[in-house]
């Protein structure tokens, strides 16, 4: 790993992870939240089913042939990350949490780069990460990107993404050797690799643990899961409802102002 990656070079605040405030859904809003998750199962099977690609917890990347693109250029991305995710000169992604979901550790900093259901593009920081950005417009169906900084001693306690729609990339940019960086989905463990990618389906229970005492770094690339009808029907439907959510707009709202 790069001397500039260690967790001594890097500015403190970029190392605590930020304690959430408080959540309080408002009464309507937890009665949408309460239904969400009653339909999401239902919903998420629905699209299984429609599914090209298996329904694995770890799929193969060789059934995504972009991933190529972004080991063969790790090295360029991860110059990209240490400039801006490292040294403080992103925009900040984040427009606010959302009400609804449940507390959860907050653990990046991470500039924004694509565009998302909940995220939304900084132009100012695409910009400042051309290599990143211009491979990224190359992901089919994209729906977010950024750099995720896992920093050290972290654990991230289970928790489930909200679409079967989605599926998850990750391209190891700066992983510690000294010590336990890992990650559960499912059953399964994982590690990441410098330059190797790693794609999961986050419906699945997932956790994360950096037991080091360096930061991790990673890209995370989120995507359309490749289906058929009627599962893109649906996917898509809960797409549009997740973006006309209220905490949604609120985001975007704040990261706007």
């Amino acid at each position: 790993m790069s001397a500039e990656l260690t967790a001594g070079s890097i500015p403190p605040i970029a190392l605590r992870p930020r304690t959430p405030a408080p959540i309080v859904a408002a009464p309507r809003r937890a009665v949408l939240a309460l239904i969400g998750n009653h339909l999401r199962g239902p919903l998420n099977r629905l699209i299984a089913a429609s599914s090209i690609i298996p329904n694995d917890p770890v799929l193969d990347v060789r059934l995504f042939p972009w991933t190529q693109l972004f080991r063969d250029r790790w090295e360029e991305i991860r110059a990209e990350a240490v400039e801006v995710a490292l040294c403080g000169h992103a925009s900040p992604s984040d427009g606010g949490s959302a009400p609804d979901q449940h507390a959860m550790p907050q653990t990046t900093d991470s500039p924004s780069l694509g565009h998302s259901d909940h995220v939304y593009r900084v132009d100012e920081n695409a910009a400042r990460c051309p290599v990143t950005s211009g491979l990224a417009r190359q992901v089919p169906g994209l729906s977010s990107a950024f750099f995720s900084l896992l920093a050290p001693g972290t654990h991230v306690p289970a928790h489930r993404g909200v679409s079967k729609g989605l599926v998850t990339c990750h391209l190891g940019l700066g992983v510690p050797r000294d010590g336990d960086a890992r990650m559960r989905v499912g059953r399964r463990v994982v590690r990441w690799a410098e330059g190797e990618t790693l794609v999961f389906d986050d419906t699945f229970e997932h956790e994360v643990w950096n037991d080091t005492d360096e930061i991790c770094l990673v890209l995370l690339l989120e995507f359309d899961r490749p289906l058929r009808n009627p599962g893109k029907w649906i996917a898509n439907l809960v797409r549009q409802t997740a973006r006309r959510a209220a905490f949604a707009q609120e985001r975007r709202r704040n990261l706007t102002a």
